[in-house]
């Protein structure tokens, strides 16, 4: 059984829902709670979670199986799928299938959507754009090649504020790192990659942006943004600020989280010659590298077992309570962590009560609000914020 930490026995203090004014981030960590609602059942292992920019409220829901389903807070969850592209995508394997899924910048005139997932027969690591409705338009952009092991396959799929596509790689399964590929610049896997996907260059049908940090660096692929990841399952972008949040999978010792700036591309975040905050492969290691910690770490086997990474919260229905605050979770404690960054560039951390197990996926809505989806249960559950005043003891 995994440990849990005790929450401090609370009176729970109703939300205020008016906008904050700028001078904080919510209330201090040790008086918020986190609460879900389960709006919806039903699904068969929802993996990832996105809004439909198109103003309908929307929200588009991937199915490990390989369909994409719609929910909407009036009329709930949709029986039949908006897209279907199972007979290509392989879901062998506990970490195969749909992974991620992104509306297209133009979503609203051509019901385009980029999905990323492992193809059949041998699990490449797929990224394509697609037509809601209509499969046999699939536009296959990218592939890596990932037949030796079914796990580390990453598949978050995200628009950063400068416009690009963003998407996650694992490095390649097994255990250890057993390819190399974390420090390996020649190699997508154990990477996040940056694309312009609004036009093709050459023989490709993206292009790479200019100032990525590897172009022109001999062996290295171009369309790195960020290396030396193990399996970066989930990230978001702060939708105020533009940085970024990255939850990484641990090996044995610490599930991890980290935070860069909008921009800022090249960093190497260690796997695998460090996991979390401490060395793990010394002979992977080298002298003059600079690697980036983790701004938030938990113990692998203690607090849980696989990080799911979250968003950081900018709605308004509790803006006074969380604004500004990052929320994850993992998907076998069920453990809600709270992160918030101070005004001298460190940060703070609390537990801040459970979400259900098996969480596979945050998702926020357009007006900042946030979802959690659930794996084996098929679950979407709302997430909501309270005050608790902790009694003296």
């Amino acid at each position: 059984m995994l440990t849990m930490a005790a929450l401090l026995s609370a009176t729970v203090v109703p939300a205020a829902s008016a906008a904050p004014d700028g001078s904080g981030h919510g209330v201090p960590l040790d008086q918020l709670t986190v609460v879900t609602t389960p709006v919806a059942s039903g699904l068969k292992q929802p993996v990832a979670m996105v809004a439909a920019n198109d103003h309908s409220g929307r929200m588009l829901i991937a199915e490990r199986a390989g369909t994409v389903r719609a929910f909407h807070p009036k009329d709930g969850l949709a029986a039949d799928p908006l897209l279907d592209i199972s007979d290509r995508v392989n879901s062998t394997g506990f970490e195969r299938g749909l992974l991620g899924i992104v509306p297209a910048p133009d979503f609203r005139k051509t019901s385009q959507v980029y999905v990323a997932y492992t193809s059949r027969p041998d699990g490449a690591l797929t990224l394509s754009r697609v037509p809601l409705g209509d499969p046999a338009r699939e536009q296959v952009l990218l592939t890596q090649e990932h037949s030796q092991f079914t796990n580390h396959n990453g598949g978050q799929l995200a628009f950063g504020p400068d416009g690009y596509l963003y998407w996650s790689l694992g490095d390649g399964g097994g255990g250890g790192d057993p390819l190399g590929s974390g420090q390996n610049l020649g190699t997508l896997l154990g990477k996040i990659l940056r694309l312009d996907v609004s036009r093709s260059c050459g023989e490709l049908p993206y292009c790479v942006p200019k100032n990525n940090p590897f172009v022109g660096t001999p062996g290295a692929r171009p369309e790195i943004w960020a290396y030396g990841l193990r399996n970066p399952w989930r990230f978001s972008f702060d939708k105020l600020d533009g940085s970024l949040w990255v939850g990484d999978v641990g090996q044995s010792a610490f599930e991890e989280i980290n935070h860069t700036r909008a921009g800022r591309g090249g960093l190497n975040f260690g796997w695998s010659c460090k996991e979390g905050p401490a060395v793990f492969n010394a002979e992977r290691c080298e002298p003059d590298a600079n690697y980036t910690d983790p701004i938030f770490h938990y113990q692998t086997g203690v607090d849980g077992c696989s990080v799911i990474g979250g968003h950081v919260y900018r709605g308004q229905r509790h803006a006074r309570l969380a604004f500004g605050t990052y929320v994850a979770t993992d998907w076998c404690s069920g453990t809600a962590w709270a992160v918030r960054e101070n005004g001298d560039g460190t940060y703070r951390s609390a537990t801040i009560g459970q979400f259900p197990t098996q969480v596979s996926s945050f998702a926020e809505d357009r007006s900042g609000e946030l979802y959690v989806i659930t794996d084996q249960t098929g679950e979407l559950h709302r997430v909501g914020f309270e005050r608790v005043t902790p009694r003296a003891d």
